[in-house]
């Protein structure tokens, strides 16, 4: 039997929480030298702030936004447990949190695709950073260094004003043919421009000639995640519309969630272990919207336990009877070690 291959999930990902402190701040507890982080401010409306080392600090693109990427002076340096941030940090009593991936380091040149691609891969946690100029054709391809093929794929165009255009292998049987939007509500949609209709395979992913994932002449970031056994589960699921909502079995405690309802406008929802991090009160941000985090007493949506999650609400955003959602989740900690040793339990 295959275990995991990763006993140690925060050494790949992990969610920190702080206080801001205004320019000059470092955030430390990472655990590692992050390739993405993706920031939150949580007590006050703001910016989802993403910022990875392919683009380079000081660049930032927004996951609630069309807007082009930023030069800012928000995160100045990536650290080697964490990272620091600039003139544009906030001040106190803001509260934030930031989720941090890690990549491979330094970007090099892939040359699998059509299109010449710079990558920062890491093949054993099954995330990379892809940078590529597109070239508004149909049927190119991009080279993403995964070994695998990703399940689910963030593109945004840096140069121009774009929704950001997102697969996910949970869509549907034949996800190839779908989208959908990381910045709004919108349900999946099918659409040849996005996926040229083609899956992703172990070296390539595939473009339309749509300006949102191959814009021509436009620079284009893609983040691809491949699923990893104990670390990284990406699917699908159908909901009940029931406070005994339905059981979602990952092979690991969760460390974070995303969900999207795929058949309805309905907002994303966002779950770490880290804010509150306790059920029943795990608190929710919506990554399409710059809001406040959701923290109502008592509100809940989604229990965390040791082998995956279990949905506790009606609410449209994750459970109306015979929606669809799609979900992505990254472990605390595996259900079974490397060497087959039961860990957690609840």
């Amino acid at each position: 039997m295959a275990y995991t291959t990763i006993d140690k999930s925060d050494e790949y990902f992990n969610t920190v929480t702080y206080t801001a402190s205004g320019p000059g701040q470092s955030v430390t507890g990472v655990n590692f030298q992050p390739d993405l982080v993706w920031l939150k401010r949580r007590s006050a409306i703001g910016n989802h702030y993403l910022v990875d080392s392919v683009r380079g600090v000081q660049k930032s693109i927004f996951s609630n936004d069309t807007a082009a990427e930023s030069s800012d002076n928000y995160v100045t340096s990536f650290n080697s447990d964490g990272f620091s941030l600039g003139a544009d940090n906030y001040t106190s009593p803001s509260t934030l949190v930031g989720w941090n991936w890690l990549a491979g380091g330094t970007a090099v040149s892939n040359t699998d695709g059509s299109i010449t691609s710079s990558v920062s891969a890491n093949t054993t946690s099954g995330f990379s950073i892809v940078s590529y100029t597109g070239n508004g054709t149909a049927g190119a391809t991009v080279g993403h260094g995964l070994g695998s093929a990703p399940k689910v794929i963030f593109v945004k165009n840096r140069i121009d004003v774009c929704n950001w255009m997102c697969y996910h292998a949970g869509i549907a049987s034949n996800a190839e043919t779908y989208y959908i939007e990381l910045n709004t509500t919108s349900a999946a949609a099918s659409y040849s421009g996005a996926w040229n209709n083609t899956a992703p395979n172990s070296n390539v992913f595939t473009v339309g000639n749509d300006n949102n994932s191959n814009g021509s002449g436009n620079s284009m970031i893609a983040y691809c995640f491949a699923e990893k056994k104990g670390f990284s589960k990406f699917g699908s699921y159908t909901g009940n519309g029931s406070a005994d909502g339905t059981f979602i079995y990952t092979g690991f405690k969760p460390a974070f969630m995303m969900f999207k309802r795929t058949d309805s406008a309905v907002d994303w929802t966002m779950y770490d272990n880290k804010r509150i991090g306790y059920n029943p009160n795990n608190y929710k941000l919506r990554p399409n919207l710059s809001n406040a985090e959701y923290s109502t007493a008592g509100f809940f949506e989604a229990d965390i336990v040791s082998n995956g999650f279990k949905i506790r609400t009606s609410d449209a955003e994750v459970n109306t009877s015979s929606g669809t959602y799609i979900y992505m989740a990254f472990a605390e900690n595996p259900l079974v070690t490397s060497g087959g040793t039961p860990t957690t339990a609840r």
